[in-house]
């Protein structure tokens, strides 16, 4: 099965969100069925066959996720970060001021969807190929 440094290793070539297809390859021939990432720190939870599961550690200091939701500067935003224009980082605060709490990435449907503080799916997207 896969372990978290195999998975940083990938992660470390994604400069920005126009790298992120290829990552998602990289990690599915990992074994990675879906993960799960929380904006306030990007700690993210990564599962496989049979139950097997790892998380990764924090990657900075704790967001405050906006309790309000607005999805068409989000979606606005996750334009420009798609096209390379933010790193990572930035993204993540992005989606903190915008209400984003968390997305999931289902690697068998090849879908991102992104969920606000009450759980509601705020967007959901093809993850291209």
């Amino acid at each position: 099965m896969f372990t978290i440094v195999e998975i940083e290793q990938a992660h470390d070539k994604v400069k920005s969100g126009a790298d992120f297809p290829k990552y998602i390859q990289e990690i599915k021939a990992m074994g990675v069925l879906s993960f799960e990432t929380w904006v306030k720190d990007s700690h993210t939870e990564y599962f496989g066959a049979n139950g097997f599961q790892a998380s990764s550690a924090p990657q900075y200091e704790n967001l405050s996720i906006s309790a309000s939701t607005d999805k068409d500067r989000f979606t606005s935003q996750l334009k420009i970060h798609q096209q390379g224009g933010t790193d990572y980082y930035t993204f993540c605060k992005d989606c903190a001021e915008t209400g984003i709490e968390k997305w999931i990435v289902d690697l068998n449907l090849m879908t991102c969807t992104y969920f606000d503080q009450s759980g509601s799916e705020v967007l959901v997207e093809q993850i291209p190929s």
